[in-house]
């Protein structure tokens, strides 16, 4: 059916989808419905807003199935053009207008990221102040095309027949790492153009890991299977800091897990 979806999936980040939300109410052009689909937690209710919302709950022995709980948001969907926007973002004010103005149905549609400061999401006026408590990402800002190796799912759009074709998320990619690089190359092999919009989502700041040693579980055998598939390392920087540490076993064609991170690396990894 004609319309816009719009799908988010989310694990212990209450405030966050709540920010999300708040900031799809606020767009001039408000979405058919919003698909939030929770990853081995309870849904809960997100108050009134000028969409409908579905939360569909996730479970899985997996704790955070990101390729699985994305499929789940598209197969669930009731229209055609899907958004997927990532949990942690809170999308610009002509967010959904930018991708409906600019909407190809043969194509994959990849929009803007800017972050948002740490104390941004505390501020009273947030919501009408986002680009000034924000920079740009510094990978991208300046890209004018964007290479297949440098998408991200946080803030992307297909119609439901491209997702198809594409073959969704790949389902093998168990946990964090490697699954929106390996469905943009799917992508690529399907012929299906990469397109960059300026629909910007601001991403909420949050603590995380550099590297990120709390995925380094999930990371390792996502790797090996990308290789397997593509013949080509993904996360290389990642998989380089991982082996100095003495963590990875990391040769050619070889990657091995050698060890767990000890509590120590763990906090110097955790970035506030």
């Amino acid at each position: 059916m004609e319309g816009i979806s719009v799908i988010t999936i989310v694990k212990d980040r209450k405030n966050a989808l709540l920010n999300l939300s708040r900031g799809l109410s606020f767009n001039e052009l408000k979405p058919d419905e919003l698909i939030v689909v929770h990853m081995n937690e309870a849904p809960y209710s997100l108050g009134e807003l000028p969409f409908e919302v579905r939360s569909i709950g996730f479970t899985s022995p997996i704790n955070c199935p990101l390729a699985a709980a994305r499929n789940k948001g598209a197969d669930v969907a009731r229209f055609d053009r899907l958004i997927f926007l990532d949990v942690d973002c809170i999308p610009a004010k002509d967010f959904i207008s930018h991708f409906n103005n600019a909407w190809r149905d043969d194509s994959l549609l990849s929009g803007t990221i800017r972050y948002l400061s740490a104390e941004a999401t505390d501020k009273t006026d947030v919501f009408d102040s986002l680009y000034e408590y924000s920079r740009p990402d510094p990978i991208r800002s300046d890209l004018r095309r964007l290479p297949y190796e440098l998408f991200w799912s946080l803030n992307f759009g297909c119609c439901i027949d491209i997702f198809r074709k594409i073959g969704g998320f790949d389902e093998s990619y168990l946990g964090y790492g490697a699954e929106d690089t390996d469905f943009s190359f799917a992508a690529r092999h399907e012929n299906v153009p990469l397109i960059l919009l300026e629909a910007i989502a601001y991403h909420q700041h949050h603590a995380a890991f550099s590297p990120p040693l709390n995925h380094l579980c999930d990371i390792v055998p996502n790797a090996v299977l990308f290789y397997q598939k593509w013949n080509l390392w993904p996360m290389e920087g990642w998989l380089k800091q991982f082996a100095a540490m003495g963590l990875v076993h990391w040769k050619g064609d070889d990657l091995r897990l050698l060890r767990q991170p000890a509590p120590e690396e763990l906090a110097n990894a955790k970035k506030d």
